[in-house]
This record gives C-alpha cells, sequence and structure tokens, in this order.
C-alpha cells in the first residue's frame, strides 16, 4: 500500500493489537488481532475510516489486553496529521474502532443513525469515546455518496448499524469493510455461497449475508479488513 488511483490514495494504518480470549475464538487459544484503520486521500480532503483503540475500563483491558500505537504515529507514518483530517467514518462505534474519535473533536463523523442510538444507550461500549467534548455527528440512515466516488453502504451483522466504505475508481472499486467480516476468508466464503445461489446450485447451501448483493453490484477489486491484514480480491477469469 498505498492503493491508488487518478483521485485518490487508500492508507492502511497500524493501529495496534489486541488479545481476544480464547472463549471468543471458538478454539483452544486465544488469537491476537490486528486493528487497522484506514486514512483515503480525496480530491476533496482527507478521510479516515476507523480510529483505533480507545482507552477502556479496567475489565475491559484485562480481558483483551490491547497495546495501541497512537493515531497521530500512524498518521505521520504516511504524512498526515490529526489537523489533515477531513471527516471521520466509523464502521461501528465499539471500542477499538473509535477509540481516537476524541482527538478529533470538531470533525464530522459519520455514523447510521442506528449505531449511535444504540451506542448513547448504554452497555455497548466505552461510554466517553462517544459523547465526547466536541464530538460532532452526521447520522444517517441507510447508504449515501457522501464525495463523488466515495459511498457509504450499511452492512449490518456484527452490529446493526454497521457500514462499510465503497471508493469507486476507473482502475477498480475498493471496499474498507471495517468488521462487516472478521475475516477476509470468511468474506471469500460468503462470496462463494452468493456465487453458488447465483448459479442454480442445489440446496442445501450456506446463506450468506444480503448485502453482498449490493456490494457486488459495484464489481470490486479489493476489499479490506479492520481485523485481518489480508485482502480479498476476486479470482480472475480464466
Amino acid at each position: 500500500m498505498p492503493t491508488t488511483s487518478a483521485h485518490t490514495a487508500v492508507h492502511r494504518l497500524d493501529l495496534g493489537y489486541f488479545i481476544r480470549p480464547a472463549s471468543e475464538t471458538g478454539g483452544p487459544e486465544p488469537r491476537v488481532e490486528p486493528a487497522l484503520a484506514y486514512l483515503v486521500e480525496h480530491e476533496r480532503g482527507r478521510l479516515l475510516f476507523d480510529t483505533g483503540i480507545g482507552a477502556a475500563d479496567p475489565e475491559t483491558e484485562a480481558h483483551y489486553r490491547p497495546q495501541r500505537r497512537s493515531l497521530q504515529a500512524a498518521l505521520g507514518a504516511v504524512g498526515a496529521s490529526l489537523a489533515d483530517v477531513s471527516v471521520v467514518v466509523n464502521c461501528h462505534l465499539h471500542f477499538d474502532h473509535c477509540g481516537g474519535n476524541p482527538l478529533l473533536a470538531g470533525k464530522p463523523i459519520l455514523v447510521q443513525a442506528v449505531e449511535l442510538a444504540t451506542a448513547r444507550r448504554g452497555d455497548y461500549t466505552i461510554d466517553e469515546l462517544i459523547d465526547f467534548p466536541g464530538a460532532s455527528y452526521e447520522e444517517l440512515t441507510g447508504e449515501a455518496e457522501i464525495w463523488p466516488g466515495v459511498r457509504i453502504v450499511p452492512t449490518p451483522g456484527h452490529t446493526d448499524g454497521h457500514q462499510s466504505l465503497v471508493l469507486h475508481h476507473p482502475d477498480g472499486t475498493v471496499v474498507l469493510a471495517g468488521q462487516a467480516h472478521d475475516f477476509a476468508s470468511h468474506h471469500a466464503c460468503d462470496h462463494l455461497a452468493r456465487r453458488a445461489a447465483l448459479d442454480g446450485v442445489a440446496q442445501p447451501l450456506p446463506s450468506y449475508r444480503p448485502w453482498l448483493d449490493r456490494l457486488a453490484a459495484f464489481d470490486p477489486r479489493r476489499v479490506y479488513f479492520a481485523h485481518d491484514g489480508s485482502v480479498w480480491e476476486p479470482p480472475r477469469p480464466a
């Protein structure tokens, strides 16, 4: 990286990692997962997709044992600063995705209305990361093109208000999928399940996330994730 086109560049930012305990991995061992964010350079400005792991209560800290890299350092590594960010988009408002939001007070934060409402009801995230001094939310209800060629698409599942970012370029559409899928391999499985269904393969077949139909309409060439450094790319025709 970066991924570039005539009008944009997408930089992946390493904001540290956390340890998911074995009780949440479905296996006998814990798993180390990265916390990845993305800086989109566009002719309209710089968009930051997710902001890293926020400070949590002692119980959450002990549960996930996060190791953080500062947002300032990550931006500096790609030649940017907090002051350069024009707008923030969080895929959702769990503490490992919106942790740097208070550093960007006054910047518009684009979020699905249902996600913000859920976060404000409590027992969902770290409250201090939501309504901090200078928090400025722009609530969306569904899909929205926020800049030319930059579109927010709801991708619920991990949370009801989860959203992804679609960047349409002449050289191929890029999707920043956040935690729509935990891993690129999970996305690949859903993609193939959808393909089998469309090919008319007889049941039983695995189900897949319904919003894949919408993302497929953009013919994505690359899909990036929040907790997996792997990138999904569609197979090339023979």
